[in-house]
């Protein structure tokens, strides 16, 4: 049974749908880009034309949730259907107009319902309890979009969206990279959907079952960490009964992707800071065990120098180096036409990009987009962004903010300017360009301070390492060591 389609599907989109269309719990684990989106919309038009359902609940980040009202909804959702859409806002952001929408949902709607919520939202018991209240009342479709956001057990946000997803009629999971760390990462999303699809009573079992640990001591305690995996191959055999999983490179004839490193030096004034850091860090690694967040703060501090920031002790703002970054950028972007994508990690990097290159080439060409950036001007700066016509030519944004949702493709370009190192954030912050509706090969620069810890998270993610998760207290000893091997 297939809707009357507003936009044609592909192929993969439609093998999704036959797979899935009127099952209880299902997942759609696939790629950005794939358009997993669009499938969900035809889904709930599908078992809501079949009178299964009322209304569409869907739960997304922050970043991309008011997405589904302004631009995925509009262009998927057969007109045929009639509809009211209310998005979720803070009981302290709530205009008049908002307050009168929310409690609309308490009246009866001839048509689908569709309620959007940021999955943030979901940390508070007011809003759970909210949501608990409208399933309540509904047949519903709960949806949660970039699902690796309930990926951890012990949040409380996860443990709320696994309570109140019992009391909807179906439930659906949306991610392109549903294991980016491991696959414990697994357990929460499923457990979403319903705790018995993996044969489990508690996330212990089944770490127990496909984690391999082994003991670590320190001086004190000593305590369980993950070395490695086992039985996946089950694992998958039992995913593959409620789930669907595909991969741009399997469906869809997308251009490929090139990458182009861009070293730079340290300045005077870094390489002291740099090394002097260096070599306390050394020291502090040696012999003795520190914590995963004494050892990230060092990469961390570390990583702000070759980002032309002396971090501080004491709470005040970082205090500005001199460095070859925002030169490197410059040259970077003499030698490219059209659109850029410029992600930088440090809320300060985003202020001095955009204060050059308007400077350089003029006001109206940039914008920004990170933490600060108001949601109701979001999608206007994509949309101008997006818009071949318009003078915007530089999408100057963080990973944490923008990496997720966005469709980015007027860029064929994309400046990493300085790298989170997260994986994920990596993987999706690529995808904002790669995806449907790109025309072309996709070049991405890594602008990279070599010698440094810098070059090490760049190569770390390349190879699919997500430093995140790792125990990093002998790398980072390496990677030091090393540096200074190479400096002599």
């Amino acid at each position: 049974m297939y809707p009357n389609f507003k936009t044609k599907p592909f192929v993969h989109q439609l093998q999704a749908l036959g797979c899935s269309w009127d099952k209880t719990n299902f997942a759609y684990f696939m790629e950005m880009g794939t358009g997993k989106s669009k499938v969900l919309i035809d889904n709930i038009a599908m078992l809501y034309d079949a009178g299964k359902i009322n209304a569409a609940v869907v739960i997304a980040p922050k970043g991309v949730y008011r997405n589904w009202e302004r631009l995925e909804i509009p262009a998927h959702l057969p007109d045929h259907i009639q509809t009211r859409i209310t998005t979720w806002v803070a009981p302290s952001s709530r205009t008049k107009e908002d307050k009168k929408n929310i409690e609309k949902l308490s009246e009866s709607f001839d048509g689908l319902d569709i309620f959007l919520m940021n999955v943030e939202a979901l940390s508070s018991k007011p809003a759970a309890q909210f949501l608990e209240r409208y399933l309540l009342s509904t047949n519903s479709l709960l949806a949660v979009d970039e699902s690796t956001t309930i990926k951890t057990q012990s949040a409380g946000r996860t443990k709320n969206i696994i309570k109140v997803g019992k009391l909807a009629k179906y439930r659906r999971i949306l991610t392109g990279s549903p294991v980016t760390k491991n696959p414990m990462d697994l357990y929460s999303q499923c457990a979403f959907l319903n705790e018995d699809l993996l044969g489990f009573s508690s996330y212990w079992a089944y770490k127990s079952r496909y984690a391999i640990e082994v003991k670590r001591h320190t001086s004190t305690h000593a305590f369980p960490h993950i070395v490695g995996f086992r039985n996946l191959d089950e694992l998958s055999r039992k995913l593959a009964f409620f789930s669907f999983r595909v991969l741009k490179e399997d469906c869809l004839d997308l251009p490929s992707k090139i990458y182009s490193p861009r070293y730079i030096e340290l300045s005077k004034e870094q390489e002291k800071a740099y090394n002097d850091l260096a070599t306390f860090a050394i020291a502090q690694l040696e012999g003795q065990t520190l914590t995963v967040n004494n050892t990230m703060t060092m990469l961390l501090r570390l990583h702000q120098i070759t980002c032309g920031y002396l971090p501080t002790d004491d709470g005040q703002p970082n205090v500005p180096l001199k460095n070859n970054r925002m030169d490197e950028l410059l040259n970077v972007l003499e030698e490219t036409e059209g659109k850029v994508i410029i992600w930088a990690n440090y809320r300060q990097s985003i202020f001095d990009i955009k204060d050059t290159l308007a400077k350089k080439y003029g006001e109206e060409t940039v914008v920004t987009y990170f933490g600060d950036t108001k949601d109701q001007d979001r999608q206007d700066i994509v949309k101008r962004f997006q818009d071949p016509e318009s003078p915007v030519r530089f999408f100057v944004a963080n990973q944490q903010t923008g990496g997720y949702g966005l469709t980015l493709t007027q860029a064929h370009t994309v400046v990493y300017f300085s790298n989170n190192y997260d994986l994920e954030k990596r993987i999706q912050s690529e995808d904002r360009a790669h995806r449907i509706g790109q025309k072309n090969n996709v070049t991405y620069i890594d602008i990279i301070c070599e010698n440094t810890v810098d070059e090490n998270i760049v190569s770390s993610l390349r190879n699919k390492i997500d430093l995140a998760s790792q125990s990093l207290g002998e790398t980072l000893k390496e990677w030091l060591i090393e540096s200074k091997k190479k400096k002599k």
